[in-house]
């Protein structure tokens, strides 16, 4: 009787249970990384915090004491004299008035430009898309010269209302880049359904398009009210009188020729960027929001 030999059976590998990282070693890089982000912090609002300081101490302080130091004592008349010295009262006029008018307008042809780029077929949409983003390229100082001199042939120099114009050609090439890449992510299906139900391209866009892209438009619509509040350089050449000026180049009384008003630029500064400082406080979720919506597809 032929035996058979007994088969070998090995036993189950069994995978060695990966450690659990202890408690401790999580608690020290979650601390470490906080002490990174409180030194980054820190090092970013050095600038305001200085800027603060100096704004709340004597322009005697700071000459004799340097920039850097603690103040000896700290006054609060900076604010007032700097309101008079920088006219604010009519920059800040000025420059409510230029953001109300050339923001919504910005925002309303960016969003049509973008609406027609993403979702409408059109001859030469790619050449058209081409040169719109190229506008994004072209350096703003090196348009100056033509632009002054187009305004200057059109009498739009030492307006507010001229200054229009320059800023939608520079501000809506990045408006349409955001807004036609969020408009991509709108379903098609949508569209489709509106028009079968007899709605046209414009109903389309203001009715479901708009409605739908509010965290975009909140977002470019703020930050062109940013980039249009701090502007400086046009402003500076394309407006002459006190009447017309603007909050930046108002900021420029601050600067004499023997002598600068440090304190009081301080003081300028922090009373031109209160608005901005506000909207950011307020409406960061939207800005954060905007910006990374069109990046997803929901």
């Amino acid at each position: 009787m032929t035996s058979i030999a007994p088969v070998r059976v090995d036993a189950p590998v069994v995978p060695k249970e990966t450690e659990p990282v202890s408690q401790q070693s999580k608690g020290r890089k979650g601390l470490v990384i906080t002490l990174v982000l409180v030194v980054v912090a820190l090092f970013w609002i050095s600038p305001l915090a200085l800027l603060v300081v100096t704004a709340v101490r004597p322009l005697a302080d700071f000459v004799g004491n340097g920039p850097l130091s603690w103040p000896d004592q700290f006054t609060w008349s900076n604010f007032k004299d700097a309101w008079g010295i920088g006219n604010f009262a009519t920059t800040y006029r000025n420059s409510a008035l230029l953001a109300l008018i050339k923001v919504p307008l910005g925002v309303l042809l960016a969003a049509m430009l973008g609406f027609a780029l993403a979702k409408l077929r059109m001859k030469f949409r790619t050449t058209v898309m081409f040169a719109v983003f190229l506008g994004l390229t072209i350096p703003i100082y090196i348009t100056i010269v033509p632009v002054f001199i187009m305004m200057r042939q059109a009498g739009a120099t030492d307006s507010i209302f001229g200054l229009i114009g320059p800023y939608l050609a520079f501000g809506i090439p990045f408006e349409v880049l955001v807004l036609q890449s969020f408009f991509r992510q709108i379903p098609d299906e949508i569209i489709e359904a509106a028009k079968v139900d007899g709605a046209g391209d414009w109903r389309v866009f203001f009715t479901i398009i708009l409605p739908l892209s509010l965290p975009a438009l909140v977002t470019v619509a703020i930050l062109d009210a940013v980039a249009t509040w701090n502007e400086f350089l046009f402003a500076l050449i394309l407006l002459n009188s006190d009447a017309n000026k603007t909050i930046p180049v108002g900021l420029l009384n601050f600067q004499g020729q023997f002598a600068n008003n440090n304190t009081g630029l301080a003081a300028g500064i922090l009373i031109a960027v209160v608005p901005i400082l506000i909207a950011y406080t307020l409406l960061q979720r939207w800005i954060v929001g905007g910006l990374t919506a069109g990046s997803l597809k929901g």
